[in-house]
């Protein structure tokens, strides 16, 4: 997921960082690509509209993993 297509999703930086509780900067910090647990955070958080391609929430810590029945 591309740091600019979040921020644009949400309007603008501060907006995104509210949304995950953190800071501005946090987010001024990522560079051109979203953390893999944030770009997780997002897809969840937005259901969908953003996708975290190709992370697998089995590889992030702190994320549960599912499983399809």
């Amino acid at each position: 997921m591309k740091t600019h297509d979040a921020i644009q999703h949400f309007g603008n930086r501060g907006k995104l960082a509210a949304a995950l509780n953190i800071t501005s900067q946090a987010v001024s910090q990522w560079g051109e690509n979203v953390p893999p647990h944030r770009a997780l955070q997002l897809e969840k958080l937005t259901r969908g509209a953003l996708r975290a391609e190709g992370e697998s929430p089995k590889r992030q810590p702190g994320m549960r993993a599912t499983t399809a029945a």
